[in-house]
Protein backbone atom coordinates (compact mmCIF):
# COMPACT_ATOMS: atom_id res chain seq x y z
CA UNK A 1 0.00 0.00 0.00
CA UNK A 2 1.20 3.54 -0.68
CA UNK A 3 2.46 5.64 2.20
CA UNK A 4 1.80 9.32 1.52
CA UNK A 5 2.57 12.67 3.07
CA UNK A 6 -0.44 12.30 5.38
CA UNK A 7 1.06 9.18 6.97
CA UNK A 8 4.52 10.77 7.14
CA UNK A 9 3.08 13.81 8.95
CA UNK A 10 1.15 11.62 11.39
CA UNK A 11 4.19 9.49 12.24
CA UNK A 12 6.57 12.42 12.67
CA UNK A 13 4.01 14.35 14.73
CA UNK A 14 3.36 11.32 16.95
CA UNK A 15 7.10 10.86 17.45
CA UNK A 16 7.40 14.58 18.23
CA UNK A 17 4.63 14.33 20.83
CA UNK A 18 6.22 11.29 22.46
CA UNK A 19 9.65 12.94 22.59
CA UNK A 20 8.01 16.00 24.18
CA UNK A 21 6.51 13.82 26.89
CA UNK A 22 3.11 12.51 25.83
CA UNK A 23 2.30 8.88 26.53
CA UNK A 24 1.99 6.51 23.59
CA UNK A 25 -1.78 6.59 23.00
CA UNK A 26 -1.90 10.37 23.44
CA UNK A 27 1.06 10.77 21.07
CA UNK A 28 -0.66 8.68 18.39
CA UNK A 29 -3.82 10.75 18.82
CA UNK A 30 -1.75 13.95 18.51
CA UNK A 31 -0.03 12.65 15.37
CA UNK A 32 -3.27 11.81 13.58
CA UNK A 33 -4.89 15.03 14.80
CA UNK A 34 -2.07 17.17 13.44
CA UNK A 35 -2.06 15.31 10.10
CA UNK A 36 -5.78 16.02 9.76
CA UNK A 37 -5.24 19.63 10.84
CA UNK A 38 -2.47 20.27 8.29
CA UNK A 39 -4.43 18.56 5.52
CA UNK A 40 -7.42 20.78 6.33
CA UNK A 41 -5.19 23.87 6.50
CA UNK A 42 -3.82 23.04 3.08
CA UNK A 43 -7.39 23.02 1.75
CA UNK A 44 -8.25 26.28 3.51
CA UNK A 45 -10.54 25.03 6.33
CA UNK A 46 -13.61 25.55 4.15
CA UNK A 47 -16.71 23.91 5.58
CA UNK A 48 -16.10 20.19 5.51
CA UNK A 49 -12.93 18.48 4.41
CA UNK A 50 -12.43 14.90 3.33
CA UNK A 51 -9.63 13.13 5.14
CA UNK A 52 -8.86 9.47 4.46
CA UNK A 53 -12.30 8.81 2.98
CA UNK A 54 -14.35 10.46 5.72
CA UNK A 55 -15.62 13.99 6.09
CA UNK A 56 -14.59 16.16 8.99
CA UNK A 57 -16.04 19.57 9.68
CA UNK A 58 -13.37 22.24 10.01
CA UNK A 59 -14.54 24.47 12.85
CA UNK A 60 -13.00 27.48 14.46
CA UNK A 61 -13.61 28.94 17.90
CA UNK A 62 -12.48 31.50 20.42
CA UNK A 63 -9.39 30.16 22.12
CA UNK A 64 -10.00 32.12 25.35
CA UNK A 65 -13.49 30.65 25.82
CA UNK A 66 -12.33 27.14 25.08
CA UNK A 67 -9.33 27.47 27.34
CA UNK A 68 -11.59 28.47 30.23
CA UNK A 69 -13.54 25.29 29.64
CA UNK A 70 -10.34 23.22 29.66
CA UNK A 71 -10.81 22.05 26.09
CA UNK A 72 -7.45 23.28 24.76
CA UNK A 73 -4.16 21.41 25.05
CA UNK A 74 -0.82 22.98 24.25
CA UNK A 75 2.18 21.10 22.91
CA UNK A 76 4.86 23.71 22.50
CA UNK A 77 3.22 26.61 20.70
CA UNK A 78 0.57 24.46 18.99
CA UNK A 79 -2.89 23.90 20.37
CA UNK A 80 -5.40 21.13 19.84
CA UNK A 81 -8.84 20.43 21.21
CA UNK A 82 -9.02 17.77 23.88
CA UNK A 83 -11.10 14.79 22.83
CA UNK A 84 -13.34 12.47 24.77
CA UNK A 85 -11.88 9.27 26.18
CA UNK A 86 -13.91 6.69 28.08
CA UNK A 87 -10.92 5.70 30.20
CA UNK A 88 -9.63 9.19 30.95
CA UNK A 89 -6.67 9.16 28.56
CA UNK A 90 -5.64 12.40 26.89
CA UNK A 91 -6.84 12.30 23.29
CA UNK A 92 -7.34 15.04 20.72
CA UNK A 93 -10.20 15.99 18.44
CA UNK A 94 -10.84 18.02 15.34
CA UNK A 95 -14.17 18.71 13.72
CA UNK A 96 -15.95 17.13 16.67
CA UNK A 97 -14.22 13.77 16.10
CA UNK A 98 -11.74 12.34 18.60
CA UNK A 99 -8.66 10.64 17.20
CA UNK A 100 -7.82 7.45 19.09
CA UNK A 101 -5.00 4.93 18.78
CA UNK A 102 -7.46 2.70 16.89
CA UNK A 103 -8.05 5.53 14.40
CA UNK A 104 -4.28 5.92 14.04
CA UNK A 105 -3.98 2.20 13.34
CA UNK A 106 -6.77 2.34 10.76
CA UNK A 107 -5.60 5.47 8.95
CA UNK A 108 -1.83 5.28 9.35
CA UNK A 109 -0.50 1.93 10.54
CA UNK A 110 -2.70 -0.01 8.11
CA UNK A 111 -0.63 1.41 5.24
CA UNK A 112 2.38 -0.58 6.50
CA UNK A 113 3.22 -4.18 7.18
CA UNK A 114 3.89 -4.89 10.86
CA UNK A 115 7.67 -4.88 10.35
CA UNK A 116 7.78 -1.84 8.08
CA UNK A 117 5.67 0.12 10.57
CA UNK A 118 8.06 -0.73 13.41
CA UNK A 119 10.97 0.46 11.28
CA UNK A 120 9.16 3.65 10.21
CA UNK A 121 8.20 4.41 13.81
CA UNK A 122 11.79 3.93 15.00
CA UNK A 123 13.08 6.08 12.15
CA UNK A 124 10.55 8.80 13.06
CA UNK A 125 11.74 8.78 16.67
CA UNK A 126 15.38 8.86 15.58
CA UNK A 127 14.73 11.84 13.28
CA UNK A 128 12.80 13.82 15.88
CA UNK A 129 15.36 13.16 18.63
CA UNK A 130 18.06 14.90 16.54
CA UNK A 131 16.37 18.28 16.98
CA UNK A 132 16.52 20.74 19.85
CA UNK A 133 13.46 21.00 22.03
CA UNK A 134 12.87 24.58 20.81
CA UNK A 135 12.40 23.33 17.24
CA UNK A 136 10.08 20.54 18.39
CA UNK A 137 8.01 23.01 20.42
CA UNK A 138 7.50 25.30 17.43
CA UNK A 139 4.83 24.17 14.99
CA UNK A 140 6.31 26.26 12.19
CA UNK A 141 9.91 25.16 12.77
CA UNK A 142 8.87 21.52 13.11
CA UNK A 143 7.01 21.73 9.80
CA UNK A 144 9.80 23.59 7.98
CA UNK A 145 12.85 21.81 9.42
CA UNK A 146 11.71 18.31 10.33
CA UNK A 147 8.74 17.39 8.15
CA UNK A 148 8.98 19.36 4.91
CA UNK A 149 12.57 18.52 3.86
CA UNK A 150 12.00 14.76 4.15
CA UNK A 151 8.26 14.21 3.58
CA UNK A 152 8.58 12.95 -0.01
CA UNK A 153 11.75 10.95 0.65
CA UNK A 154 10.13 9.16 3.60
CA UNK A 155 6.87 8.56 1.74
CA UNK A 156 8.76 6.97 -1.15
CA UNK A 157 11.07 4.97 1.12
CA UNK A 158 8.31 3.70 3.41
CA UNK A 159 6.08 2.80 0.45
CA UNK A 160 8.92 0.78 -1.09
CA UNK A 161 9.67 -0.99 2.20
CA UNK A 162 6.01 -1.85 2.68
CA UNK A 163 5.76 -3.29 -0.84
CA UNK A 164 8.94 -5.37 -0.39
CA UNK A 165 7.47 -7.43 2.42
Amino acid sequence: MVVGRFQVMALLQAARAEVLGLRSESALSWGLNRAIFYAAAKRGFKGRVTIMGGEKEARGGKEEELQREGEIFRLGNEIAFKGKSKDGKLLFSIGGETQSAKDFDRQIKSRFTEQSFKEAWQESLDIVKRYDRAILESGREFFDEVYKPRRDVLAKKWSAETEKE
